[in-house]
């Protein structure tokens, strides 16, 4: 199925989809009026406490089909302050001409109209005089807030553009202008096309008034004589349909959104078990501090969960999700006024979690980070220069998302991304950052270059691969300088040797080793023991390296340095492990 057949759909099953020609849209004020178009009293705050600032609720209002950007078109029966009363908290250069155009627009339509509260409201708009906002004393924090409207003695009970006669009037404005009829490429029916969809809202660092998946805006994108929307015909239901889903997923508090790097991640379901699934995916993939709330999502699927994490078939973790659902997964990104596809993914749920538990394995690492399976958004902090979000590379957050739910190869730009990342900030900035960043290492390792045997889960002392003995052999080196000096040493050898060691060992093993003898003589004057026990365990490294071999090459393929990579995990990781009766070492412990 497309992307818009499977949004038409979405949209079908809303609970509370608006209807064609309406979209939910917050309101701050409802001004009441008199049968004869004067005000009946104050408007009505309709807004609450919502933080930072008073909130309104959202209505579903009349909107035209066509975004309104910088010309000027009013909203039937409703708009901002500039328009439906003609003042405005800003330098209003244009108010006077938005105000003009929205009573001359409503003067024409509602000409014909006999029901009483567009009467009333044809009324207002001729009886209206911006300078009567002033002189009745309403506060200045109703400018620019949207305003809709409402008949006195029924203000509690709905509003003029709910009423029977507004409904049946818009649809005949919707339906007014000429428009080409021609075979829709979503329903395959013959109907109304439309000349250009409605704007999306909501995608991650686009325009605030909107973009657009499908768009025609120049004679350079349009082709056999057809003009804007004639060249990928979608009826105007349609187009309709697709952004009021998309634009209800992409909203903040949706529970259908993620934030994937650079990429706004919308996702649902299809099926009798559609909102468990949705639930369990938000909560693997997106348990991320801006849009998932872990800890009460993962209660409602809290044994589902835990099942799948354990690696059991779906049809055992949850049977009613294993047949049956279908699930959807899109990620956009800005592109100017247009909104790329990061990545597509329609497939049965059950693959999809087959896919996610394979993506686990191939991830797992020992020891692990301290939370457990992290998020996806907490390794994409680690390709990223100063561990911020907003240095995520941008395709490498949507080509790995894909990689993960389709089963395919990781992107390559993942490794020599995190092995850069490696070179500048020494390995990593904390215990966690660097384990992250060793089990993607592996899982490219792994899924790619097929090296299970190779790239071991955990600490691995009969592998005698070159890159991995390499990078166990620095971090016993690295060990033993701490072992003389202490902690508190400015810079250890691997944060100034670690990028030089990984990528091209022969320059400074000899000296590293020169170093390292050194230290050991200190250490054998503290504990001769300790000496004899280093020294075993740095010939044991060095012995497992093939004799007729040059120990140290003159440089490392990316391949061997994510195993240098992971040998100097695991061997740093065991120093700090707590021996019998002994606690864990207490600076590694608290980083």
């Amino acid at each position: 199925m497309s992307i818009l057949a499977s949004l038409v759909k979405a949209y079908e099953r809303l609970p509370d989809a608006p209807p064609f020609g309406y979209a939910r849209t917050e309101v701050g004020y409802c001004v009441v009026l008199r049968p004869d178009g004067t005000i009946a009293f104050d408007p009505i705050d309709l807004r609450t406490d919502g933080g930072r600032r008073k909130t309104g609720p959202k209505k579903d209002l009349p909107t035209p089909l066509v975004q309104r950007t910088s010309g000027i078109r009013p909203n039937f029966l409703w708009d901002k302050t500039a328009y439906s009363l003609g003042v405005t908290a800003g330098n209003g250069n244009r108010t006077a001409k938005e105000h003009a155009e929205f009573v001359q627009f409503h003067k024409t339509v509602l000409a014909d109209t006999a029901d009483l509260g567009l009467v009333a409201f044809r009324n207002f708009v001729q009886r209206w005089q911006p300078a009567q906002f002033e002189s009745a004393g309403w506060p200045d924090e109703i400018k620019d807030s949207n305003i809709i409207f409402a008949l006195e003695g029924e203000h509690r009970d709905r509003f003029i553009h709910e009423r029977d006669a507004a409904r049946a009037l818009w649809l005949d404005i919707l339906l007014r202008d000429d428009a080409t009829c021609a075979t829709c490429l979503v329903s395959g029916n013959r109907e109304r096309i439309a000349r250009s969809h409605p704007p999306i809202k909501g995608v991650d660092k686009a325009q605030s008034s909107g973009a657009f998946i499908i768009s025609f805006n120049d004679d350079a994108y349009e082709s056999y004589g057809h003009e804007q929307g004639d060249n990928a015909p979608v009826s105007e239901a349609s187009a309709f349909a697709y952004t009021t889903a998309l634009n209800r997923f992409l909203g903040k508090d949706s529970g259908h959104r993620l934030q994937i790097g650079d990429a706004s991640t919308v996702f649902w379901a299809d099926g009798s078990g559609a909102e468990t699934a949705e639930t369990v995916f938000s909560v693997l993939f997106g348990a991320d501090d801006q849009s998932v709330d872990e800890t009460s999502e993962a209660r409602k699927v809290g044994t589902v969960l835990e099942k799948i994490r354990m690696g059991l078939p779906l049809n055992e973790a949850a049977p009613d999700l294993a047949k049956g659902v279908r699930f959807y997964v899109l990620g956009l990104a800005p592109n100017a006024a247009r909104l790329s596809i990061r990545f597509w993914m329609e497939n049965d749920f059950g693959t999809l979690i087959r896919n996610y538990q394979r993506f686990l394995a191939d991830m797992r690492i020992e020891p692990g980070p301290r939370d457990g399976d992290p998020p996806l958004w907490r390794y994409l902090i680690e390709t990223a220069a100063q561990g911020k979000r907003e240095n995520v590379p941008p395709n490498l957050a949507g080509e790995w998302m894909r990689a993960i739910l389709s089963g395919t190869p990781y992107p390559l730009t993942l490794l020599s991304t995190i092995l850069m990342r490696m070179r500048a900030d020494k390995a990593g900035r904390t215990r966690d950052s660097l384990a992250l960043r060793a089990a993607m290492m592996k899982a490219v390792l792994v899924r790619n270059f097929k090296m299970e045997k190779e790239a071991p889960v955990a600490l691995d002392p009969e592998n005698t691969n070159k890159g991995y003995l390499l990078g166990r052999l620095f971090a016993a080196y690295e060990h033993v300088q701490s072992a003389a000096l202490g902690h508190n040493v400015n810079a250890t050898i691997k944060d100034k040797f670690y990028g030089a060691a990984s990528a091209q060992p022969r320059k400074v093993f000899a000296m590293l080793e020169s170093g390292s003898a050194n230290h050991l003589s200190k250490v054998g004057k503290q504990s001769p023991g300790y000496r004899v026990t280093l020294e075993r365990m740095i010939g044991d490294i060095m012995g497992r390296m093939s004799p007729d071999d040059d120990p140290f090459p003159a440089s490392l393929s990316s391949e061997q340095q994510a195993l240098f990579g992971l040998g100097y995990y695991h061997q740093r990781s065991e120093f700090f492990k707590p021996r019998r009766n002994e606690p864990a070492d207490t600076e590694e412990a608290t980083r």
